[in-house]
Protein backbone atom coordinates (compact mmCIF):
# COMPACT_ATOMS: atom_id res chain seq x y z
CA UNK A 1 0.00 0.00 0.00
CA UNK A 2 2.75 2.67 0.98
CA UNK A 3 4.36 2.04 -2.18
CA UNK A 4 1.13 2.60 -4.51
CA UNK A 5 0.58 5.47 -2.77
CA UNK A 6 4.43 7.02 -2.92
CA UNK A 7 3.74 5.63 -7.00
CA UNK A 8 0.21 7.51 -7.28
CA UNK A 9 1.86 10.71 -5.98
CA UNK A 10 4.53 10.82 -8.66
CA UNK A 11 2.30 10.40 -11.35
CA UNK A 12 0.16 13.15 -9.98
CA UNK A 13 2.94 15.36 -9.80
CA UNK A 14 4.23 14.26 -12.99
CA UNK A 15 1.11 15.35 -14.63
CA UNK A 16 0.57 18.56 -13.06
CA UNK A 17 4.35 19.52 -14.06
CA UNK A 18 3.96 17.94 -17.48
CA UNK A 19 0.85 20.71 -17.49
CA UNK A 20 3.17 23.69 -16.13
CA UNK A 21 6.08 23.32 -18.42
CA UNK A 22 3.52 22.68 -21.53
CA UNK A 23 1.95 26.65 -20.52
CA UNK A 24 5.61 27.82 -20.08
CA UNK A 25 5.77 31.92 -22.07
CA UNK A 26 8.90 33.13 -20.79
CA UNK A 27 12.12 32.54 -22.31
CA UNK A 28 13.51 30.82 -19.16
CA UNK A 29 16.86 29.52 -20.92
CA UNK A 30 18.82 32.75 -20.83
CA UNK A 31 17.93 33.49 -17.09
CA UNK A 32 20.80 33.35 -14.84
CA UNK A 33 19.64 30.69 -13.04
CA UNK A 34 20.11 27.90 -15.89
CA UNK A 35 23.29 29.29 -17.31
CA UNK A 36 24.58 28.34 -13.40
CA UNK A 37 26.22 24.96 -13.26
CA UNK A 38 23.93 22.54 -11.14
CA UNK A 39 25.37 19.08 -10.14
CA UNK A 40 23.82 15.62 -10.01
CA UNK A 41 24.76 15.52 -6.20
CA UNK A 42 25.36 17.24 -3.01
CA UNK A 43 22.85 15.14 -1.55
CA UNK A 44 20.45 12.07 -2.90
CA UNK A 45 18.56 13.99 -4.88
CA UNK A 46 19.61 14.29 -8.62
CA UNK A 47 18.80 17.84 -10.54
CA UNK A 48 16.68 17.83 -13.26
CA UNK A 49 18.90 19.70 -15.16
CA UNK A 50 20.10 18.44 -18.56
CA UNK A 51 23.19 19.59 -20.57
CA UNK A 52 22.59 20.99 -23.99
CA UNK A 53 24.17 19.35 -27.11
CA UNK A 54 28.01 20.05 -26.83
CA UNK A 55 28.27 20.03 -23.38
CA UNK A 56 30.14 18.53 -21.12
CA UNK A 57 30.02 18.24 -17.07
CA UNK A 58 32.25 16.88 -14.74
CA UNK A 59 30.52 16.46 -11.37
CA UNK A 60 33.01 14.88 -8.47
CA UNK A 61 32.83 14.24 -4.72
CA UNK A 62 33.66 12.59 -1.63
CA UNK A 63 31.32 11.66 0.79
CA UNK A 64 31.37 9.09 3.51
CA UNK A 65 27.97 7.65 3.30
CA UNK A 66 25.52 7.17 0.43
CA UNK A 67 22.50 4.72 0.87
CA UNK A 68 21.24 4.59 -2.95
CA UNK A 69 24.29 2.84 -4.59
CA UNK A 70 25.97 -0.26 -4.48
CA UNK A 71 28.68 1.37 -2.18
CA UNK A 72 25.91 2.54 0.09
CA UNK A 73 26.49 -0.26 2.79
CA UNK A 74 30.36 0.17 3.12
CA UNK A 75 30.90 2.67 6.29
CA UNK A 76 34.45 4.41 4.39
CA UNK A 77 34.79 7.48 2.39
CA UNK A 78 33.89 7.03 -1.70
CA UNK A 79 34.96 9.20 -4.23
CA UNK A 80 32.90 9.33 -6.82
CA UNK A 81 33.04 11.24 -10.75
CA UNK A 82 30.35 11.60 -13.11
CA UNK A 83 30.82 12.20 -16.33
CA UNK A 84 27.66 14.03 -17.83
CA UNK A 85 27.72 15.01 -21.50
CA UNK A 86 24.80 16.54 -23.66
CA UNK A 87 23.29 14.86 -26.54
CA UNK A 88 20.40 15.40 -28.76
CA UNK A 89 16.90 14.69 -29.23
CA UNK A 90 16.67 16.23 -25.63
CA UNK A 91 18.72 13.25 -24.32
CA UNK A 92 21.64 13.63 -21.18
CA UNK A 93 24.60 10.88 -21.59
CA UNK A 94 26.36 9.89 -17.98
CA UNK A 95 29.07 7.24 -16.85
CA UNK A 96 29.61 7.65 -12.98
CA UNK A 97 32.02 5.64 -11.40
CA UNK A 98 33.39 5.51 -7.58
CA UNK A 99 36.31 4.41 -5.96
CA UNK A 100 36.29 3.05 -2.00
CA UNK A 101 39.08 3.78 0.04
CA UNK A 102 40.93 0.93 1.38
CA UNK A 103 40.36 -0.37 4.97
CA UNK A 104 43.32 -0.16 7.32
CA UNK A 105 43.34 -3.57 8.97
CA UNK A 106 46.73 -4.13 10.00
CA UNK A 107 48.04 -7.29 9.52
CA UNK A 108 44.65 -8.45 7.35
CA UNK A 109 45.09 -9.52 4.07
CA UNK A 110 42.54 -11.29 1.56
CA UNK A 111 44.32 -14.48 0.63
CA UNK A 112 44.51 -15.51 4.14
CA UNK A 113 42.61 -18.59 4.70
CA UNK A 114 38.59 -17.64 6.40
CA UNK A 115 39.87 -13.76 6.09
CA UNK A 116 36.93 -11.25 5.31
CA UNK A 117 37.18 -10.06 2.03
CA UNK A 118 36.29 -6.30 1.95
CA UNK A 119 35.08 -4.43 -1.30
CA UNK A 120 38.09 -1.93 -2.13
CA UNK A 121 39.56 0.05 -5.02
CA UNK A 122 37.17 0.84 -7.93
CA UNK A 123 33.22 -0.14 -7.99
CA UNK A 124 31.84 -1.32 -10.76
CA UNK A 125 30.60 1.23 -13.20
CA UNK A 126 27.64 2.73 -13.84
CA UNK A 127 26.08 4.38 -17.55
CA UNK A 128 22.62 6.24 -17.44
CA UNK A 129 20.72 8.47 -19.92
CA UNK A 130 18.36 11.25 -19.14
CA UNK A 131 15.03 11.65 -20.53
CA UNK A 132 13.13 14.62 -21.36
CA UNK A 133 9.67 13.57 -20.64
CA UNK A 134 8.38 17.45 -20.24
CA UNK A 135 7.68 19.36 -23.10
CA UNK A 136 11.02 22.53 -22.33
CA UNK A 137 14.16 21.79 -21.60
CA UNK A 138 15.45 23.44 -18.05
CA UNK A 139 12.14 25.51 -17.81
CA UNK A 140 11.05 26.59 -14.40
CA UNK A 141 8.64 22.83 -14.15
CA UNK A 142 10.60 20.22 -15.59
CA UNK A 143 9.91 16.45 -15.55
CA UNK A 144 13.17 13.91 -16.08
CA UNK A 145 13.32 10.10 -16.48
CA UNK A 146 16.75 9.12 -15.62
CA UNK A 147 17.47 4.96 -16.76
CA UNK A 148 20.98 3.38 -15.24
CA UNK A 149 22.88 0.30 -15.40
CA UNK A 150 25.38 -1.04 -13.21
CA UNK A 151 27.79 -2.98 -14.74
CA UNK A 152 29.71 -6.01 -13.77
CA UNK A 153 33.08 -4.93 -13.92
CA UNK A 154 34.95 -3.04 -11.00
CA UNK A 155 37.58 -4.66 -8.77
CA UNK A 156 37.57 -8.43 -7.62
CA UNK A 157 37.03 -7.48 -4.06
CA UNK A 158 33.52 -6.56 -4.82
CA UNK A 159 31.83 -9.98 -5.22
CA UNK A 160 28.87 -11.49 -6.58
CA UNK A 161 28.51 -8.72 -9.24
CA UNK A 162 25.57 -8.84 -11.71
CA UNK A 163 23.62 -6.06 -13.70
CA UNK A 164 21.18 -3.93 -11.59
CA UNK A 165 18.89 -1.83 -13.39
CA UNK A 166 17.99 0.99 -11.92
CA UNK A 167 15.39 4.56 -12.86
CA UNK A 168 14.20 7.56 -11.46
CA UNK A 169 11.52 10.15 -11.84
CA UNK A 170 13.28 13.48 -11.07
CA UNK A 171 10.87 16.40 -11.05
CA UNK A 172 11.18 20.14 -10.25
CA UNK A 173 9.42 23.64 -9.19
CA UNK A 174 11.46 26.88 -9.63
CA UNK A 175 9.67 29.12 -6.87
CA UNK A 176 10.14 32.83 -7.65
CA UNK A 177 13.16 34.21 -9.18
CA UNK A 178 15.89 31.55 -7.40
CA UNK A 179 14.34 28.69 -5.18
CA UNK A 180 13.79 25.26 -6.63
CA UNK A 181 11.72 22.19 -5.47
CA UNK A 182 12.99 18.72 -6.62
CA UNK A 183 11.64 15.38 -5.89
CA UNK A 184 12.82 12.09 -6.81
CA UNK A 185 11.58 8.76 -6.88
CA UNK A 186 13.36 6.12 -7.80
CA UNK A 187 14.24 2.17 -7.66
CA UNK A 188 17.44 -0.02 -8.39
CA UNK A 189 17.85 -3.97 -7.91
CA UNK A 190 20.28 -6.69 -8.33
CA UNK A 191 19.70 -8.71 -11.54
CA UNK A 192 16.18 -8.90 -14.04
CA UNK A 193 14.57 -11.80 -12.51
CA UNK A 194 10.89 -11.50 -10.97
CA UNK A 195 12.17 -12.34 -7.56
CA UNK A 196 14.63 -9.55 -7.79
CA UNK A 197 12.11 -6.99 -7.30
CA UNK A 198 11.10 -7.73 -3.86
CA UNK A 199 14.69 -7.26 -2.72
CA UNK A 200 14.45 -3.95 -4.82
CA UNK A 201 15.35 -0.95 -3.21
CA UNK A 202 13.52 2.14 -3.18
CA UNK A 203 14.09 5.89 -3.22
CA UNK A 204 12.52 9.07 -2.20
CA UNK A 205 13.49 12.74 -1.85
CA UNK A 206 12.51 16.29 -1.52
CA UNK A 207 14.77 19.05 -2.41
CA UNK A 208 14.90 23.06 -1.40
CA UNK A 209 17.68 25.18 -3.51
CA UNK A 210 17.78 28.60 -3.19
CA UNK A 211 20.52 31.67 -2.59
CA UNK A 212 22.64 32.70 0.08
CA UNK A 213 23.69 36.25 -1.31
CA UNK A 214 26.37 36.68 -3.92
CA UNK A 215 27.72 33.51 -4.94
CA UNK A 216 26.41 31.22 -2.40
CA UNK A 217 23.78 28.68 -2.32
CA UNK A 218 22.07 26.44 0.21
CA UNK A 219 20.21 23.14 -0.08
CA UNK A 220 17.88 21.26 2.35
CA UNK A 221 16.80 17.66 1.49
CA UNK A 222 14.46 15.22 2.96
CA UNK A 223 14.97 11.23 2.12
CA UNK A 224 13.65 7.86 2.51
CA UNK A 225 15.28 4.53 1.52
CA UNK A 226 12.96 1.30 1.75
CA UNK A 227 12.68 -2.15 0.68
CA UNK A 228 9.44 -4.49 0.51
CA UNK A 229 10.50 -6.54 3.98
CA UNK A 230 12.24 -3.43 5.71
CA UNK A 231 11.23 -0.03 6.92
CA UNK A 232 11.96 3.51 5.71
CA UNK A 233 15.36 4.60 6.76
CA UNK A 234 14.98 8.29 6.82
CA UNK A 235 17.81 10.74 6.67
CA UNK A 236 18.49 14.74 6.00
CA UNK A 237 21.01 16.28 4.29
CA UNK A 238 22.04 20.27 3.89
CA UNK A 239 24.91 22.02 2.53
CA UNK A 240 26.15 25.22 1.02
CA UNK A 241 27.28 26.13 -2.23
CA UNK A 242 30.02 28.88 -4.03
CA UNK A 243 29.80 29.65 -7.47
CA UNK A 244 33.11 31.38 -8.73
CA UNK A 245 31.96 31.10 -12.16
CA UNK A 246 28.65 30.51 -13.14
CA UNK A 247 30.18 26.84 -14.91
CA UNK A 248 32.27 26.32 -11.45
CA UNK A 249 30.66 24.86 -8.29
CA UNK A 250 32.47 24.10 -5.11
CA UNK A 251 30.48 22.70 -1.86
CA UNK A 252 30.69 21.25 1.33
CA UNK A 253 27.64 18.97 2.71
CA UNK A 254 26.99 17.41 6.10
CA UNK A 255 23.65 14.83 6.38
CA UNK A 256 22.06 12.33 9.41
CA UNK A 257 20.63 8.96 9.27
CA UNK A 258 17.64 9.15 11.18
CA UNK A 259 17.05 5.69 11.09
CA UNK A 260 17.71 3.09 14.41
CA UNK A 261 18.83 0.35 11.55
CA UNK A 262 21.49 2.65 9.85
CA UNK A 263 24.85 1.82 10.63
CA UNK A 264 26.08 5.15 9.77
CA UNK A 265 25.33 8.83 11.87
CA UNK A 266 26.76 11.93 10.64
CA UNK A 267 28.25 12.11 7.92
CA UNK A 268 30.36 15.50 5.80
CA UNK A 269 31.05 15.42 2.33
CA UNK A 270 32.40 17.99 -0.16
CA UNK A 271 32.71 18.60 -3.87
CA UNK A 272 33.34 20.18 -7.28
CA UNK A 273 31.50 20.59 -10.55
CA UNK A 274 33.13 22.08 -14.01
CA UNK A 275 30.61 22.48 -16.95
CA UNK A 276 32.01 23.03 -20.36
CA UNK A 277 31.80 25.36 -21.57
CA UNK A 278 32.51 27.28 -18.26
CA UNK A 279 30.51 30.71 -19.09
Amino acid sequence: MRKTILLGSAVLLSAATRTLAQTEIIDYKESTFVRQVRPDRSGQTITTNMLYPGQFQLDADLHHYYPFSSTGSLNRPVSTGVLRIGFFNDIELRVAQSYVTPLARPGASSETPGAVVTPTGFAPLTVGAKFLASTTQNARSQVIVLAEMTMRNGDKSFQDKTLEPGGRLLVSQVIGERYRLESNLGFRQRGFRAADTKVGQYLGTLALHGPLGGRFNFFAEGYTTWRQQQKLAPGLTTGVSWRPYPGLRFDLTAGQALSGAARQGFTVGGGLSLRMPLH
